[in-house]
């Protein structure tokens, strides 16, 4: 994709996709028995919970911990898990917890490396971690600059082993997480990925200009859509202490500020949002999921007057790229 062409389809998707409330027509929505809604997942033909358990969740608990946090994520309806290499310990107790789970939920796990050997030699890590024979999305994870880009989809790079994982039935579905507009557009122009990890947030969105852009080409593909950074307020004043151990940055942790902020993720045609690490935000979130509605305008336009007072965690400018 040249310049020219990225910053039209950039600024087109602007003015599309700022536009509330936002269109749900292209997901399938449902409840489940939990009464939590699902969400189809674009062309997988999958249905996940509208929010999913991020690996994070279960970061240095204990083994009977991490159980009665998995358990009571699935109690309440949730199916999709999400956990990569870099989480700390999160995969050695995520497996055990979940195993007695494993037919019955969405595993995703993720890979830092961009080479062909690494990805691949992770991968086989990650699966005995998980306990399991296979992952239902295998992801590359936080894709940033397009150098990246360029070395995943290179002759050894990373998409290589996904390839050879996806034909030997050691995952179902490939995506990726990316931490910049100009890295999710560049592997999203150059391969058909199933799913998109990507923040979808209301300071970003308004104050930042970045995501619409994003969801806009993930859209037109008929990818999966699933949010991060939802319930994110915005970046940790300089010098501040850390109130969360598991947050880099300042979260929505008031409950009326937090379902505003999750809602607005979910009214856009996302499949699901993951919530803070923070186990105690992820129990709020469980919560807040559960009595979902899109916003309305009124909301909305509040919400955006809101945005404009923090500092965003990530920002897009047109000109000059990421900042």
């Amino acid at each position: 994709m040249n310049r020219r062409h990225f910053i039209q389809e950039a600024s087109s998707a602007l003015a599309l996709l700022s536009c509330f409330p936002a269109d749900l027509s292209a997901v399938v929505r449902s409840k489940n028995s939990a009464g939590l809604e699902q969400r189809s997942l674009g062309r997988t033909g999958e249905q996940l919970s509208i929010l999913g358990f991020g690996g994070i969740v279960v970061k240095d608990a204990t083994p009977k911990e991490a159980s009665l946090r998995v358990g009571e994520a699935i109690d309440a309806g949730v199916n999709y898990f999400d956990v990569a290499p870099s989480y700390g310990n999160a995969e050695e107790r995520l497996g055990p917890a979940l195993e007695p789970y494993r037919k019955r939920v969405f595993v995703a796990c993720k890979t830092t490396e961009r080479g062909k050997a690494g990805a691949a030699a992770e991968l086989e890590q990650s699966l005995r971690n998980l306990r399991t024979d296979h992952f239902d999305l295998y992801q590359l994870h936080g894709v940033t600059v397009l150098d990246e880009v360029e070395e995943i989809l290179g002759p050894d790079g990373a998409l290589q082993a996904f390839l050879e994982a996806k034909r030997a039935g050691k995952v179902r579905f490939l995506g990726f997480s990316a931490h910049s507009v100009e890295a999710a557009m560049g592997l999203m122009e150059r391969f058909d990925f199933d799913t998109l990890l990507f923040p979808v947030n209301f300071a970003t969105w308004h104050a930042g200009g970045f995501g619409p852009q994003v969801l806009a080409k993930a859209q037109s593909k008929r990818m999966g859509i699933l949010a991060l950074k939802a319930m994110a307020k915005g970046r940790l004043p300089q010098g501040a202490k850390k109130r969360y151990p598991k947050c880099w940055y300042e979260p929505l942790d008031v409950p009326a500020e937090a379902a505003l902020g999750l809602r607005f993720t979910l009214s856009h045609p996302v499949t699901a949002a993951i919530p803070p690490g923070d186990e105690n935000l992820f129990r709020m979130a469980l919560t807040l999921a559960a009595n979902f509605v899109p916003l309305t305008a009124q909301e909305t336009f509040a919400l955006k007057r809101q945005a404009m007072e923090v500092e965003p965690i990530f920002r897009y400018s047109e000109v000059g790229g990421p900042s």
